[in-house]
């Protein structure tokens, strides 16, 4: 069997992706227990391919956090590509108690279609 992709499929796949864009995803973040509280939090954005795709998961990112509280680095321990990017960008924004020494944590974001 021979499968010929015409204009017909690509329109009928774009309809269905373009259906599944309207639905919004939940996301939840959770932190390691016994680390420093996060005191200001930026929400990953939910790429507007991610959404077309459908793409739901977890991500997880690993920060490394300045004895002041702002993020010195972070790096991604684990997700899809489409997803981690929005989730770097946004726990450089993110701001935490301050500590006597740098520190170390994983955050893991979960993506979910509602």
């Amino acid at each position: 069997m021979r499968l010929i992709w015409g204009k017909g499929v690509f329109t009928a796949i774009t309809s269905a992706l373009l259906a599944i864009s309207i639905i919004s995803a939940q996301q939840s973040v959770l932190t390691d227990e016994g680390k420093r509280k996060c005191k200001v939090r930026t929400n990953p954005q939910y790429s507007e391919i991610a959404r077309r795709m459908g793409l739901t998961g977890k991500v997880r990112i690993e920060v490394v956090i300045a004895p002041d509280g702002h993020v010195k680095s972070s790096r991604a321990i684990g997700g899809h590509p489409l997803l981690v990017q929005s989730c770097l960008d946004a726990v450089k924004e993110w701001k935490f108690e301050t500590a006597p020494e740098e520190t170390t944590q994983v955050i893991e974001f979960d993506f979910k279609q509602s």
